[in-house]
C-alpha cells in the first residue's frame, strides 16, 4: 500500500493554467522582452522559476531573466492579494483527498510554487491540514531533482517503497524515478500522457476516481 500519497500542485491538483500564462506574458512584457508563446509557458509549468526563466528565454542575461523572475513574483502576488486569482481544483480531487485521509494514508505535496503560494492556494481551498508535508521550489532544486520528495519522505518517516508520487508533467515522473518512488501521472495537466509514460509513469489517469484506485493498487 502506498502509506504517503505526494501530489504536485498546479496542473494535478489545480487549474491555474490562464493565470500562470498572463502573469508570465506580464512579466516579460514588463521587463521588455518579447513574451513567449503560451505553449512554451505551459511546457515549463511544474519548474521552479529561474530554471524555467532559462527555457523560455535562452537568449536572455541572467540579469534579464532574473528581473523577469521578479516581476512574475511580483505581478502573482498582485493578483492573488486582488483576490483576482483563479487556481480551482481539479473535478473530483476534493473527493479523492478527503478518501484518501480517511483511509489513513499521508498526504504531501511536491510543487514549484512558492511558499507563499502554494499556502494561499492551499488555504483558498481549505485542505492544507491535509497535509504532512509541503515542499517547494522556495527551499529545493527545481524538478527533477529528487530533494523534495525526500524530504517528504523524511516528513513522513517512510522509505521510497511505501510512497506514489502523483503528477501532469514528466518533470515530475523524472523526479520519482530519481527518489525511487512509484509514479502516476495525470491526463488533464500540461504534459502529454505518452510523455508521462516515457519519463517513467507506471500508469496515468484519465479521472480522480480512476487516480484513486490506481493509488490503491486496484486498477
Amino acid at each position: 500500500m502506498s502509506r504517503l500519497v505526494v501530489f504536485d500542485c498546479d496542473g494535478t491538483l489545480v487549474d491555474g493554467q490562464a493565470a500562470i500564462c498572463e502573469t508570465m506574458e506580464l512579466a516579460f512584457r514588463n521587463t521588455g522582452l518579447a513574451a513567449p508563446e503560451r505553449n512554451k509557458v505551459r511546457r515549463i509549468v511544474g519548474l521552479s522559476l529561474p530554471f524555467a526563466l532559462r527555457e523560455l528565454a535562452p537568449d536572455a542575461t541572467d540579469d534579464e531573466r532574473h528581473a523577469v523572475v521578479e516581476a512574475y513574483k511580483a505581478g502573482y502576488r498582485e493578483l492573488r492579494l486582488s483576490g483576482a486569482l483563479r487556481e480551482p481544483l481539479y473535478a473530483g480531487i476534493a473527493a479523492l483527498i478527503d478518501e484518501l485521509d480517511a483511509e489513513g494514508r499521508l498526504l504531501g505535496v511536491a510543487t514549484g510554487k512558492s511558499d507563499r503560494g502554494l499556502h494561499a492556494c492551499l488555504d483558498t481551498h481549505g485542505i492544507k491540514h491535509r497535509f504532512v508535508s509541503l515542499q517547494t521550489a522556495d527551499r529545493h532544486p527545481s524538478k527533477p531533482h529528487p530533494a523534495m520528495l525526500e524530504a517528504a519522505l523524511g516528513d513522513a518517516g517512510l522509505a521510497p517503497a511505501d510512497a506514489v508520487m502523483i503528477g501532469d508533467t514528466s518533470f515530475d515522473m523524472e523526479m520519482a524515478q530519481a527518489a525511487g518512488v512509484r509514479a502516476i501521472g495525470v491526463a488533464w495537466g500540461y504534459h502529454e500522457p505518452r510523455e508521462l509514460l516515457d519519463a517513467g509513469a507506471s500508469a496515468v489517469a484519465e479521472t480522480a476516481q480512476q487516480l484513486g484506485d490506481l493509488i490503491r493498487g486496484t486498477n
